[in-house]
């Protein structure tokens, strides 16, 4: 059996983040895992070492813990997707890794494609199983879970997590080819007891259940493999169908949400990500991200240029500018152009942007004026410096409809900050200007 390899921390924000690095493969290959972890247990489990050992036959493997779990620090406030894709670059920087492919199963998933579409330039490839677009069930996306439905499940987790009952109800759910497996078992209450407390536990589940990244499978550009079992292939379905180029296989007899629990299962997807992986070619540059918009401009500013003059006018506007672009700074926002009395900037994460938007609304305030802000997360293109694309056209219409001193977001937006603890009033459905389709728009309280 391997050595277990040392336990190191990436710094995210003032966020420790737990790591551990396998092999020495010429492929990075981080694992996402779509359920709780704890890297000091997991290495206790036969099953799973076999796993990593088979992976690191080809690769050079980054394992960690989310935020909020196992070994990582454990925040107060509840983890967004935003903040773990931040995770999961601050280890590939502390890491030494400049391009991976990533291996994302059930939620972990979610994270797996809103990195991949944001960073390409990063992602060699994108490996999902059993992939989970969005929480609650809708229309289009009927297996999913009820709200009433994810009630009860909040509070059977609430009440039953760390008892015998619980966890060993729950693995004969995920897991049963091994449910019966003594030895298994006794390993996997001591693995869930270790990852999480139950409080952290709700708060995991409850990001699950908010959390929804149907919005961004169209803007994930690089190449994409869909495992999944025979049980979960309308879901599987509805994520590669809308992944341009994705390639979707099912893994023939596996019943277990642990891929490493089943070993012929474990062994079909090692060849089939390993023959992925060595398909790949090297890839121009990608120029197609997917990114959040921001269009700012001051309510009534001709009005304020007639009542001042030029000479002031222009003084107060200069303030303005620096307002903005100090709070651009302080929130990791890109400057993409002005407009006279506005701004446009691109931002890697929608919360960012949110609160860059705020924190302008109020400074602005301070000197006498207000503004109006639109933000929108959608796919761009990179040129010389410049982004354009349908993201930029629809931050630019939702800005359009927003009132003085108002920060108006799009339903894509909202989605993707779930669990961020930012309230929202509903503002409804809108049709945009030259753009198909109705948009549900909110207010950022």
């Amino acid at each position: 059996m391997m050595d277990v390899p040392p336990i190191r921390y990436a710094r995210s924000g003032d966020v420790s983040i737990a790591f551990q690095v396998v092999g020495d493969g010429s492929t990075d290959l981080v694992v996402v895992r779509g359920s709780l972890s704890d890297l000091a247990s997991i290495w206790d489990q036969p099953l799973f070492v076999r796993y990593v050992e088979e992976l690191a036959a080809f690769s050079r493997v980054i394992l960690f813990d989310k935020r909020g779990m196992g070994l990582s620090d454990r925040p107060r406030d509840l983890p967004t997707l935003e903040a773990r894709m931040d995770d999961v670059r601050a280890v590939l920087d502390a890491a030494g890794s400049e391009e991976v492919a990533l291996w994302a199963a059930h939620e972990g998933a979610r994270l797996g494609c809103l990195f991949a579409a944001t960073y390409p330039e990063r992602t060699r490839a994108l490996v999902l199983f059993d992939p989970s677009a969005r929480g609650r069930r809708s229309a289009d996306y009927p297996w999913a879970r009820t709200e009433a439905e994810w009630r009860r499940w909040l509070r059977d987790v609430g009440d039953g997590w760390g008892t015998a009952a619980f966890h060993e109800r729950f693995l004969r759910e995920y897991s049963p080819s091994v449910a019966d497996d003594a030895a298994f078992r006794g390993w996997y209450l001591r693995h869930m007891a270790s990852s999480a407390s139950p409080g952290a536990a709700v708060a995991f589940q409850r990001m699950v259940m908010e959390g929804d990244v149907s919005d961004v499978l169209a803007a994930i550009r690089v190449p994409t493999l869909v495992l999944h079992r025979a049980g979960s292939t309308e879901s599987a379905d509805y994520v590669a169908s809308r992944i341009r180029g994705a390639v979707r296989r099912e893994v023939p007899g596996l019943v277990d949400g642990y891929t490493w629990a089943d070993p012929d299962a474990s062994v079909f997807i090692y060849e089939q990500m390993s023959s992925f992986l060595a398909g790949l070619s090297a890839g121009a540059q990608p120029e197609r991200v997917l990114v959040t918009i921001m269009f700012t401009d001051i309510v009534g500013s001709t009005e304020r240029a007639v009542e001042l003059g030029d000479g002031a006018w222009h003084r107060l506007l200069g303030q303005h500018n620096a307002l903005v672009r100090r709070r651009l700074a302080e929130h990791r926002g890109e400057e993409i152009n002005t407009t006279g009395d506005g701004f446009v900037a691109a931002f890697d994460g929608p919360g960012r942007a949110i609160h860059a938007a705020r924190a302008i609304r109020e400074d602005v305030l301070e000197v006498g004026l207000e503004i109006r802000a639109g933000i929108h997360t959608g796919e761009g293109e990179r040129h010389d410096g410049q982004i354009s694309g349908i993201a930029v056209h629809l931050a630019a219409r939702v800005a359009a409809l927003a009132g003085p001193s108002e920060v108006l977001v799009s339903g894509t937006v909202r989605d993707l900050v779930a669990g961020s603890g930012i309230e929202f009033d509903d503002r409804g459905s809108h049709t945009l200007k030259g753009v198909p389709g109705e948009w549900r728009l909110f207010a950022v309280r």
